[in-house]
């Protein structure tokens, strides 16, 4: 059982995805194109959100293709690629769905989610994150690692 605690007031997830959704391995084809693994368990997770009407919105600081299916698969408007500094597009966000503090939480695994997590008072992420992560005031961490069922664990602490 997870040690997750969170509100029944939140209405959205907002995420990244490489380290959270994937093992944080990108996998290198003969033909150089790149390559991740997903986890069934985590898009379970994905589908008992959106099946419960919890908003999902990814910001991921690359592209791929993954991203791309996921958001179609499960009716994800709110898909930011390629993005370097995440809390303009994280407050952007939070604007547009006149979110509170209660509303929402923040899941991410490193230094390029850091303001997202001091920002969100709810903050997530996950065992293998740098300690610079992991010492933020309430951030709680997931007992699955990433890409094998911690967006899953996040999922069933909202949904129960």
């Amino acid at each position: 059982m997870s040690k997750i605690k969170l509100p029944n007031s939140i209405r959205m997830v907002i995420t990244d995805f490489d380290g959270i959704m994937t093992d944080n391995c990108v996998y290198i084809n003969e033909d150089f194109t790149m390559s991740r693994k997903l986890n069934f368990k985590d898009i379970m997770g994905l589908s008992r959100l959106r099946k419960n009407n919890i908003e999902v919105a990814i910001i991921s600081g690359e592209k791929n293709s993954a991203i791309e299916i996921l958001s179609k698969k499960f009716n994800i408007t709110e898909v930011h690629q390629n993005i370097r500094i995440k809390i303009n597009v994280l407050k952007s966000i939070i604007e547009k769905y006149n979110l509170s503090q209660e509303e929402y939480l923040y899941i991410g695994d490193d230094i390029n989610d850091l303001e997202c997590l001091e920002y969100a008072k709810y903050k997530i992420s996950v065992p293998h994150s740098p300690n610079v992560i992991k010492e933020i005031k309430d951030i709680q961490i997931t007992e699955n690692t990433a890409g094998d069922g911690a967006f899953r664990e996040v999922a069933d602490c909202l949904i129960g």
